[in-house]
């Protein structure tokens, strides 16, 4: 159950009760088919809204969440399925019991070169990720370069990909794009990654695909003993048009966990919060309701999936992504919060991202620079070069903490491309 449908929860039933253990992005060039594996394996179409529809292409990122199944007769790959593919609990092939193994989240990133951005945020959600290839197209596309390189600096380590389309070539054209893969991804995070050949239209290899989903992207460690910590991908007010004062619901904004436990009655802080007249001023609240990605009511929610936030805000505070780059934490308990920042850059030798090889320069005084923090995205100017050093001025502040990795964009041929990495 996507977050935005939030309301219609309660009406829709489900397989597993809890919450998503762990977040896979999908990644990739533009068209390569990421929205499509996602909704043959969930049976959610993540471009929901109106701009998505007319264009045809992701904007901003989507989400499904669904219950990974292996069948405890059939053998594998053949036995591994999902909650939508299998539909209850007994296996479409041979009739037997499946077992459930654990619940997934997608973050579904939008492929398009111009929203790098929104692909980098939503890189910070991740616990490993499917890089999406298909197999009609040479290999790499720019974004597809641009995407991994993005996994890199974020630090998703644990990698699959998907060699998508593979009814539209053959058998030859698709060994021949398999070599194209694996030079591409040598000496990369994905060098070691399995490379699976699939059709999403058509679902055939999914299977596998499942079973090495189980393999290489195993649920992390969490930290619930520390201070809670999430960031926020999208907020909403979830009330619709014409609805009454006395019925009105609080604003609602939806994230991931990325440490500690939440509870309902929780005092929590959003920050850098909402914009004043005297700048930004975080927001204090109570969490009124916890709504897992997958449409569960929580009394406590803990990393690993989406998780929706429910508070007794005033909507219109939330509403249209309002609160997007915030982080939630227990109140007094929060990152600080800057418009300021000192970071020691590390550039590429090439931008990343474009079809003609472009040598990255030196960043200038007053240059202005795309950075991105946790799912936080602004505009850094260049105010001070000191050595390695440089010295920013943020448009929008950002909540951050020692240690955070910064990725860094620069507007190259009017469009904002990776050129670059810092840790805080």
């Amino acid at each position: 159950m996507h977050l935005l449908h939030y309301i219609d929860a309660m009406e829709t039933p489900y397989v597993y009760e809890g919450q998503s253990e762990v977040s896979i992005g999908t990644l990739g060039h533009v068209d390569h088919g990421k929205t499509t594996l996602v909704e043959y394996l969930t049976g959610e179409w993540t471009d929901r809204h109106s701009d998505e529809v007319r264009r045809g292409i992701s904007i901003r990122l989507g989400y499904a969440a669904t219950t990974l199944m292996k069948c405890t007769k059939c053998s594998e790959p053949e036995a591994y399925t999902t909650s939508h593919l299998s539909k209850d609990d007994t296996c479409t092939k041979c009739g037997g019991k499946l077992e459930v193994l654990r619940e997934i989240s997608f973050v579904d990133s939008p492929g398009h070169e111009s929203l790098m951005a929104t692909c980098l945020s939503g890189a910070s959600l991740m616990d490993g990720a499917i890089l999406v290839i298909a197999a009609d197209e040479p290999c790499p596309m720019p974004q597809t370069s641009e995407h991994l390189r993005a996994l890199e600096i974020i630090g998703v380590k644990n990698i699959i990909v998907v060699q998508n389309k593979i009814e539209l070539v053959s058998k030859e054209q698709a060994v021949k794009h398999y070599k194209q893969i694996k030079d591409f991804v040598k000496g990369t995070t994905a060098e070691n990654a399995p490379i699976v050949p699939v059709s999403a239209v058509f679902g055939a290899n999914t299977d596998l695909l499942i079973q090495r989903i189980q393999e290489v992207i195993p649920t992390p460690d969490r930290d619930e003993a520390a201070n809670p910590k999430m960031y926020v991908a999208r907020s909403f007010d979830i009330n619709r048009p014409g609805t009454l004062p006395d019925q009105l619901r609080g604003g609602v904004v939806g994230g991931s966990i990325v440490r500690g436990v939440l509870k309902v009655g929780d005092e929590i802080e959003i920050a850098p919060g909402v914009r004043t007249d005297k700048g930004f001023k975080s927001i204090k609240a109570k969490i009124a309701t916890l709504l897992s990605g997958s449409g569960n009511d929580l009394n406590e929610a803990r990393p690993g999936g989406l998780i929706g936030v429910g508070t007794a805000l005033d909507p219109a505070s939330t509403r249209a992504d309002r609160l997007v780059g915030s982080v939630v934490g227990k109140a007094g308990k929060m990152p600080k919060t800057i418009d300021k920042l000192m970071i020691t850059p590390i550039l590429m030798e090439r931008v990343v991202g474009m079809e003609s090889e472009k040598e990255v320069g030196n960043l200038r005084l007053n240059e202005p620079l795309m950075l991105v923090v946790g799912t936080a995205a602004t505009v850094g100017v260049v105010t001070r070069l000191h050595g390695n050093e440089i010295e920013l001025e943020l448009k929008r502040p950002v909540a951050i903490e020692k240690d955070q990795r910064v990725a860094i964009g620069r507007r190259v041929e009017n469009k904002w491309r990776l050129v670059g990495h810092a840790q805080i």
